[in-house]
């Protein structure tokens, strides 16, 4: 698939279907690759972007499951956290992560606090929800069982509803991980200097399509790579749900 979606570039370059300046030929995105990678681009190489936007990234998704899994926890056990939450959260989930940005800004500045609250903004709805999903799918017949056999609620918590709710949790930070990296953009837009998002918007003002093509052949690596991370710790975590 790969190799023939390559073939059909090659293809639209060689009878310049699109103007040049739009879709660079194959060979000339490694070019930029190769310049990236070793003179770089912007005064460095893209192994500090890469960097800068894997650890912003990383505390941005990391901030949101640590507060988005025990909020979630919560809501799906507590009606009266739920109903306190629950709106608000619906209320922020279709806003998209830009809206935030002159807010962030005002409160926080323009250091790298407002980049990764953005992220974690942006991040966070999707752990929540995934996380109640999680809990409200576990079987009822465990719960009974449990119960008769004298399980207290913290047992029944901790070997019932949450290996149960883990494959839901597990989901949501893969989904998660790509919105973070979505984010990202949004986020160095931020007066970044340095960084992936920064990066293509960067070449893009610079109509430098090749330099922008790999830059985000980039982030979509990276995405994935993390991505397999999550799906390492499932298999580890939650080993009778399977590889998938």
């Amino acid at each position: 698939m790969l190799l023939a979606a390559i073939g059909l570039w090659q293809l639209c370059s060689v009878l310049q279907l699109f103007p040049p300046i739009a879709l660079p030929s194959p060979a000339k995105v490694w070019s930029a690759f190769v310049t990236l990678f070793t003179i770089g681009y912007g005064g460095h190489t893209i192994w500090v972007d890469i960097g800068i936007s894997s650890l912003r990234v990383a505390v941005g998704f990391i901030g949101a499951v640590i507060i988005g899994v025990p909020l979630g926890l919560m809501m799906a056990r507590v009606q009266v956290i739920f109903r306190i939450i629950d709106p608000f959260l619906q209320f922020i989930r279709p806003v998209p992560p830009l809206a935030y940005i002159p807010l962030l800004v005002v409160w926080f500045g323009i250091g790298e606090l407002p980049k990764i609250l953005l992220i974690l903004v942006g991040t966070i709805p999707v752990i929540i929800i995934g996380t109640i999903s999680g809990v409200k799918a576990t079987p009822p017949l465990r719960l009974s069982v449990a119960r008769t056999l004298g399980a207290t609620e913290g047992q029944i918590f901790r070997h019932v509803i949450l290996p149960s709710a883990l494959p839901e949790i597990f989901t949501a930070a893969r989904v998660g991980i790509g919105v973070a990296w979505s984010c990202l953009v949004a986020a160095e837009l931020i007066a970044a200097d340095q960084g992936l998002g920064w990066l293509v918007q960067y070449a893009g003002q610079a109509l430098q399509v090749a330099v922008v093509i790999a830059g985000i052949i980039v982030i979509g690596i990276l995405g994935y790579a993390m991505e397999l991370v999550i799906r390492l710790a499932e298999s580890r975590s939650v080993p009778w749900r399977g590889r998938e």
